[in-house]
């Protein structure tokens, strides 16, 4: 029986060879619109991989100085993987979602010592490899070693809903696995490649979340939202998270030259990452002269020494997903070790120090305050 969400033209297509028409159209339209980008037409599989785990819930203009910065500082895994993780963080730093970050140092190590720093071409091999996803591993051996992979990720989960006019959820359950099956009857037996990036690159360019521009898409003839005027609303808006608005408090503690500093452990945000003792604070008015003992607790047992708060040095606001944050940056006290071991890693850096180590994005501009750098 035919599946109810999907049109009797693009059923038969996926049961045959019939894609070909559609392949043209693409590839013709990609040979003169691909989007010129670092990690592409350079026949290295690590770059391939370095590129796709930074694009990882990162769009690509975002990765591109990035992607530069960390290949020369690292150009291939054997080196990514002798660096030490505060090195390769420092670089990776300012690109957020830190964790990747350290899975990819991991996954370098694994190369290394499994497959002598080449980087596998088996894909359960690479599907093995930490932070490496269905999408990451058909990403990389398609564009890399031309294996007819699939991929679905954000531009071309919603091209193939819009093609194939799918309403609902496109992340799970039966909606899901249909896309899955559509991308890979897209591909043809060699050159997975090229179709697979020039699927991603007409849905960052062309077939957009809003106002998709279908005038100037090789592929309208294909789509059956198109067809049916259903473009502007598939896919299906996705649900907002509530956003959630909360103060917190870093303070500056310095002695004899160095500067507090912590490091969160994994699980946490900004695992991996140094700090200023920083916390979460319920105070209306956290600068008041009023005593925040809560606070100060927090504090305390993040760095198992006795600080407290003093003179506002300056504040600033940003975003952490859900969270709207307004973060009050003071100078502190610290009255020495308290009875209890530190929840979070601490050290005393000197000013050379807080150039070099990783921070998140939020402590290395309050280092730039404090420096006028």
């Amino acid at each position: 029986m035919l599946p109810a969400d999907i049109s009797q033209n693009l059923f038969l297509l996926m049961q045959s060879e019939s894609f070909a028409p559609f392949r043209r159209k693409l590839i013709r339209w990609y040979a003169t619109h691909a989007r010129l980008l670092p990690w592409r037409d350079v026949a290295d599989s690590y770059y391939v991989w370095v590129s796709e785990i930074m694009l990882q819930q990162t769009t690509t203009q975002a990765v591109q100085g990035y992607f530069d910065r960390f290949i020369k500082a690292f150009p291939t895994i054997q080196s990514l993987a002798e660096a030490d993780l505060d090195s390769v963080n420092r670089h990776w730093e300012g690109l957020g979602y830190y964790r990747r970050c350290a899975l990819l140092h991991k996954a370098a190590k694994e190369i290394v010592v499994r497959f002598g720093g080449e980087f596998p071409r088996n894909y359960e091999d690479v599907r093995n490899l930490p932070g490496v996803g269905r999408y990451t591993a058909g990403a990389i051996l398609s564009i890399a070693f031309g294996q007819r992979l699939p991929i679905l990720e954000a531009n071309t989960l919603r091209l193939h809903a819009r093609l194939l006019a799918m309403r609902g959820s496109l992340l799970h359950g039966e909606t899901n696995a249909r896309l899955w099956e559509f991308a890979e009857a897209i591909l043809p037996r060699t050159g997975s490649g090229k179709i697979n990036q020039a699927l991603m690159d007409l849905g960052s360019l062309v077939c957009t979340p809003k106002s998709p521009k279908c005038a100037e898409c090789p592929v309208i003839a294909f789509c059956e939202s198109a067809k049916q005027g259903l473009q502007s609303v598939i896919p299906s808006p996705k649900t907002k998270e509530q956003t959630e608005y909360r103060t917190e408090v870093a303070l500056l503690i310095q002695k004899k030259g160095k500067t507090l500093l912590i490091r969160y452990p994994e699980g946490q945000r900004w695992a991996g990452l140094w700090d200023f003792p920083r916390a979460k604070t319920e105070a209306e008015l956290p600068l008041s002269s009023a005593t925040d003992t809560v606070l100060q607790k927090r504090l305390s047992e993040l760095t198992g020494r006795k600080l407290t708060q003093g003179r506002l040095i300056c504040s600033l606001k940003h975003s952490v997903t859900k969270y709207r944050i307004t973060l009050f940056f003071c100078e502190g006290t610290d009255a020495g070790k308290t009875s209890k071991a530190a929840l979070c890693e601490t050290c005393w850096a000197t000013l050379a120090e807080l150039q070099k180590l990783p921070l998140n994005s939020t402590a290395r501009k309050l280092v730039c305050n404090i420096t006028g750098t």
